[in-house]
């Protein structure tokens, strides 16, 4: 896979949106620490805010800093950690300092640490955690390859990774690994 990581840095730096691939379907994403690209996201997506963002890292240090990781239980630190990485994502207690226009109307964040090697490089490569989302108009069929990608959004996303799916025939099963709930199997 031949990768253009600088721009993708350019794009991210700048409050661009992103889109690559991950196990089932194309993500789009953009820096979680700037609001007006995620706001950018949500407008491409037509996607209420109160929904809340996936934050998707290649590893947990990418992801601690949205996560309180002190609210985390001891006796529930095996489960939350054994999940990972792969293609589950857990909810898990929000930072004080993560803002609404990012967790949504939840106390929690959505925190996946991919082990699909094309985004764990995005992320590596951005030396960053970023927004995951599926590469859709909201309510619409979720997008599969870059071609795709480009025909809908156009110039709305910046960045295309072009590299295949992953395989899995579902976006990732959605658990909060304190109560034991699945959200999304």
């Amino acid at each position: 896979m031949d990768t253009n990581w600088e721009a993708a840095r350019e794009a991210f730096r700048a409050g661009e949106i992103l889109a690559y691939p991950t196990e089932a379907v194309y993500g789009l994403g953009c820096d979680p620490r700037n609001q007006a690209a995620v706001e950018k996201l949500l407008a491409l997506k037509q996607r209420p805010q109160d929904k809340g963002l996936i934050i998707l890292a290649a590893d947990y240090s990418q992801a601690v800093a949205f996560v309180d990781d002190r609210a985390i239980p001891q006796d529930k630190r095996f489960s939350v950690f054994s999940h990972w990485p792969g293609p589950i994502t857990l909810l898990l207690p929000a930072a004080a300092n993560v803002p609404e226009w990012l967790r949504g109307q939840y106390q929690q964040i959505a925190v996946r640490v991919t082990a699909f090697e094309p985004a764990r490089q995005l992320c590596k490569a951005l030396g960053s955690a970023i927004v995951s989302t599926s590469a859709n108009i909201t309510g619409q069929p979720t997008l599969t390859s870059a071609q795709a990608i480009r025909d809908q959004f156009g110039d709305g996303v910046a960045w295309v990774m072009d590299a295949p799916l992953g395989g899995a025939t579902k976006p990732s099963k959605i658990v909060d690994p304190i109560t034991g709930t699945v959200i999304r199997d």
